[in-house]
């Protein structure tokens, strides 16, 4: 467990502000308030990890904050821990602007107390108020009931909202500075492949860096790798990575010779793809300083498509076992690399993957099934979650093996974990439900393989992407629901009209009966891309708080309004949310950028 990537974790930083007035009301104050940061801090680190494993740490300010040298004091200290997040406590009245987090690169939020004995609500709303006229978009957090004075429990509605929060501000705080790396550039006229620069910077805090993918022939020639680690990851990959049926023309098909030729190829490139990312000790050390330091990438795509698959191996093995928790080093933290270098569907995954921890799935939207469609071409009735239609989320073979659902949760579901939580057994079995059939020649005359598999049970998961739309910026659209395993018969019939080779998901929204989920039709109709990101587990609400965060509007989602939480200062910008949000995002502009 831990951070692969250039730079400190990010830490979250507590501020106890207080009352300033001494000789009297701040000395009755000071145990009371600092014992709120304490708790506060306590419950955040006790509650959450980094995608990378390792906890998250809290700064509390060395003293109560009463005015304006203790705020200085406060924010030198948090600049020198390097503190990411910060999140202002107190029961009390406070001198609002005077002991206020200026920094407007931090996202920030405050807990006023609710209680009777001191009016930490009355602060809370001064204090919201002044960040909102200074421009500085900051969260409220206020409890519904009241709490006694001294009580440090954080009641279950604070608490999701400061787990909201903090788990938003801290993929914020992780983005910043990193980049993306882009492999090749644009696949096959798909926009999102256009890899949009001004975007990463100033929404994100990311750097692009492009790669032409003659690079990865150069360290396949020249032998820019562990040379130790190929041969490990090669054995581990003929030992687990099985060969499916070869379903190909018979005059397309190649032999052996040529297959297990492939497989080297494609384990080579899987290496060189992750070095080319985070870099690589063994490579430094044989001499290639420059090729081992890699780009600091926290996440990136792969072209492919048609230059590179034309005539080399397609990227599908190495896509799918970067995305996964586990390789032939055994299990860890899962990468973030799209296919078809689709920029935009890598962004969503890298959201999803820091707010829940666990891998993520790269998938085409590809077609809605209706009941009557399924019944006319498999004389069989969807029944259960599926009853109503389904989406074929499907690929060429970059999907996560995390995707196959063989992990459990605590009551024994299937799962997709942190990787600190995945047995060896279940990893295993990730792999044994997984088949790797010729890529389908005429699609990739280089070849490769793809993997197969069939999402089985039933999982909560959310779909989300980015669109960028001219004149307006980025918009992201959000899409809960489930994961669904069909009755033997509909499974088979419907992959065969599409290709059987690729691993596929069932999903269905959960739908309405308004606007974009009218029905499942219509969260399809509606979709603004190919491409999708899905994310185990119903993050919708976390991903509407990172929006907010970084000034980009949801378009489209399935949040309940009383989960959505963003910053105080959307209320004043009109009652319709989703109205307000665009123009709280407009007004405010991108994170990064300059207005």
């Amino acid at each position: 467990m831990a951070n692969r990537l250039i730079g400190d974790l990010p830490k979250v930083g507590i501020r106890p502000v207080i009352d300033g007035r001494e000789n009297g009301v701040r000395e009755s104050l000071e145990s009371q308030v600092m014992d709120l940061a304490k708790a506060a801090a306590k419950f955040i680190e006790e509650t959450l990890r980094f995608p990378s494993g390792e906890k998250v740490e809290c700064v509390i300010a060395d003293t109560c904050i009463g005015g304006v040298a203790e705020a200085a004091m406060c924010a030198n200290k948090f600049k020198k821990e390097g503190v990411g997040v910060s999140l202002t406590v107190t029961p009390c009245w406070c001198y609002g602007t005077e002991v206020m987090d200026t920094d407007p690169l931090l996202p920030k939020a405050v807990w006023g107390f609710n209680g009777t004995e001191r009016p930490g609500a009355v602060y809370l709303a001064a204090a919201l108020a002044g960040y909102t006229q200074k421009g500085l978009p900051t969260f409220g957090i206020y409890g519904r009931d009241v709490q006694d004075v001294g009580d440090t429990t954080i009641p279950a509605d604070v608490q999701e909202k400061i787990i909201r929060f903090v788990k938003a501000g801290l993929a914020v705080a992780q983005m910043n500075g990193k980049s993306y790396l882009s492999i090749g550039y644009s696949s096959m006229g798909i926009a999102g492949s256009m890899v949009d620069a001004d975007f990463f910077q100033d929404y994100l805090g990311i750097r692009t860096e492009f790669v032409d993918s003659t690079e990865i022939l150069r360290r396949i020639d020249e032998e820019i790798y562990d040379k130790d680690e190929y041969e490990k990851a090669l054995a581990w990959t003929k030992k687990n990575c099985k060969e499916g049926a070869d379903r190909n023309k018979p005059e397309k098909q190649v032999d052996q010779s040529r297959k297990d030729a492939e497989w080297e190829t494609v384990v080579k490139m899987t290496l060189i793809c992750r070095d080319m990312m985070i870099g690589n000790e063994k490579v430094i050390a044989k001499g290639f300083r420059e090729e081992g330091l890699g780009r600091n990438a926290i996440m990136g795509g792969f072209q492919g498509q048609r230059q590179w698959t034309d005539y080399q191996p397609n990227a599908d093995y190495t896509e799918a076992i970067l995305n996964s928790s586990f390789d032939w080093n055994g299990i860890r933290q899962a990468f973030v690399l799209a296919t078809e270098n689709d920029s935009l569907n890598a962004v969503p995954m890298l959201f999803g993957h820091l707010l829940s921890n666990t891998a993520q799935i790269f998938s085409d939207v590809r077609t809605y099934w209706s009941p009557d469609a399924v019944k006319r071409v498999t004389g069989k009735t969807l029944s259960g979650l599926a009853e109503n239609g389904i989406i074929h989320l499907i690929n060429s073979g970059s999907t996560t093996l995390d995707a196959t659902a063989q992990q459990r949760d605590a009551e024994g579901q299937p799962a997709m974990k942190p990787f600190w939580e995945i047995t060896e057994e279940e990893a295993q079995k990730c792999l044994d439900n997984t088949l790797w059939p010729q890529a389908d020649r005429e699609y990739f005359r280089g070849g490769g393989f793809s993997s197969q598999f069939n999402t089985e049970g039933e999982m909560p998961v959310t779909m989300s992407r980015i669109n960028l739309v001219k004149g307006l910026g980025p918009v992201l659209q959000i899409a809960e629901g489930w994961t669904v395993e069909l009755e033997e018969g509909i499974h088979e019939v419907l992959t065969e009209r599409t290709n059987p080779t690729w691993p596929t998901t069932w999903f269905v929204p959960r739908v309405n009966g308004k606007g974009a989920f009218k029905d499942v039709y219509s969260v399809m109709a509606n979709w603004g891309a190919n491409h999708g990101a899905i994310s185990y587990g119903h993050i919708g609400a976390d991903l509407i708080t990172l929006a907010s965060m970084l000034r980009i509007p949801v378009c489209m989602h399935n949040v309940s309004d009383d989960d959505v939480f963003r910053p105080s200062a959307w209320a004043a910008f009109g009652e319709d949310k989703e109205g307000s949000d665009y123009r709280a995002c407009a007004n405010y502009g991108s994170l990064y950028g300059i207005k």
